[in-house]
């Protein structure tokens, strides 16, 4: 290790074998771990000793020199040698911390500012044919939800619609999310009440405190975001999926053979809708669901006002649909699939979107009459959508969660309430309705 340039070691590939920065240690074999090379990082400064290899596992860090082997967080703020070798200070101490973690919402370096949502990776179906890899079987399967997140309340919403409470468990994690992502609640937290939060309660998961631990169970390279929903196989002890939209078009039918007339009627996705219903579904997913974790996410005024316009003309088009059919549901009197995606969102943004996100050009309440009712005519007429909804989760996790949004973590107490009953307006609505 050349000194004088003030080199250091970055991740590059995976290895069974690792380099030593130092020319004058040798290195021991370690595998699915990763190779390192030398480059320059402004900020790298010399510490006392002999040099340093970094090993990085997809979960921790370790400095490594002859015999000697530390371990250190993945997700320390500063990678130290702890007297040996160099340390990282100044603009290296950014620069060295984990360029995708959890938190960085918007990648490090990326000028445009805008928010990318990864795609789901696991993809699997669960399945009534013979010989499915992942069958329906009634209490194979569990969830792995969050309260606050509102990918993970869809999924919710269609197996209390569908009936699967027997054929399906579930589980929430804590509404807190860190560097290390989605957390397990512990017997010690009582700051998250809502029905079956709880430690992981998969057979053989006793040790597990985070849904990261699910992730690398599955895929020990995992390298994506540590995300809910999750449907996972309890006897395969495998994810079978983690995309949201499959699991609710997967439960709105797969198991509808075993079911009673009631719930099996429940149609979701009906043959005479379905173009419509694609349709519905690229521009609110586009404009609407993502939409405000765009404006949110932003890291440039441009980005920020450039998806924050698109967010509330997808809005202003929902409210015109919404004049077109009536309701109470987005077609009509026929409930779908963009019920249970839309409603998640409309009933997070007043609570939480028009002040955490900056989504404030109207707010649903007093801008969007039809969108309004709609919204409550979800929550207080259809417990599958009431009693999904857990607003201290949601606005625990975002105003607690996103640092870099709301650094002193200070959760409004408005709007209230969380949503106006059936017959309710705010005050600036019911005068103008009365002077009409």
């Amino acid at each position: 290790m050349n000194v004088g340039s003030r080199s250091f070691a970055t991740l590059v590939s995976p290895s069974s074998a690792l380099s030593l920065l130092s020319s004058s240690s040798s290195a021991r074999p370690a595998s699915s771990l990763y190779t390192l090379r030398n480059t320059s990082i402004p900020g790298l400064e010399p510490c006392a000793g002999r040099g340093f290899a970094l090993l990085q596992t997809r979960s921790y860090s370790y400095w490594q020199r002859p015999a000697r082997l530390e371990k250190r967080s993945h997700f320390e703020n500063d990678y130290y040698g702890a007297g040996t070798g160099y340390c990282g200070i100044g603009a290296a101490r950014q620069q060295f911390r984990m360029a995708s973690k959890i938190t960085d919402w918007v990648k490090p370096g990326d000028e445009s500012g805008e928010f990318k949502r990864q795609t789901s990776a696991f993809r699997n179906w669960i399945s009534s044919e013979p010989g499915a890899k992942f069958p329906a079987e009634k209490g194979r399967y569990h969830l792995y939800v969050s309260y606050a997140c509102p990918w993970a309340t869809r999924t919710l919403i269609v197996r209390k619609l569908k009936g699967l409470e027997d054929f399906i468990s579930f589980s929430s994690v804590h509404w807190h999310m860190a560097e290390k992502g989605w957390r397990f609640p512990t017997a010690e937290d009582k700051d998250a009440a809502g029905e079956n939060v709880i430690p992981d309660p998969a057979p053989g998961h006793e040790g597990y405190t985070h849904l990261r631990d699910l992730y690398f169970a599955a895929d020990p390279d995992y390298g994506g975001r540590f995300t809910v929903p999750v449907l996972f196989d309890k006897k395969a002890n495998a994810i079978v999926n983690n995309e949201s939209s499959d699991i609710l078009r997967m439960l709105g039918h797969v198991f509808d053979d075993q079911l009673p007339e009631q719930h099996r009627g429940i149609d979701l996705y009906p043959e005479h809708l379905r173009a419509r219903i694609e349709e519905a579904h690229a521009w609110t997913y586009d404009g609407i669901n993502n939409g405000v974790y765009k404006s949110g996410f932003a890291t440039t005024q441009e980005a920020y006002e450039r998806n924050v316009t698109a967010l509330f003309d997808a809005l202003d088009r929902a409210e015109r649909h919404l004049a077109k059919t009536g309701g109470p549901f987005f077609f009509g009197d026929q409930i779908t699939e963009v019920d249970v995606r839309l409603f998640p969102t409309l009933i997070r943004f007043d609570p939480v979107y028009v002040q955490h996100f900056k989504c404030n050009i109207r707010d649903i309440r007093s801008g969007y009459p039809r969108l309004h009712a709609y919204t409550r005519g979800l929550y207080w007429r259809h417990p599958a959508f009431r009693d999904t909804t857990n607003f201290l989760h949601i606005k625990n996790h975002y105003t607690r969660s996103h640092t870099q949004i709301n650094p002193h973590a200070i959760t409004p107490l408005g709007p209230v309430p969380d949503i106006l009953p059936l017959d309710g307006e705010v005050e600036a609505v019911r005068a103008a309705l009365a002077s009409l």
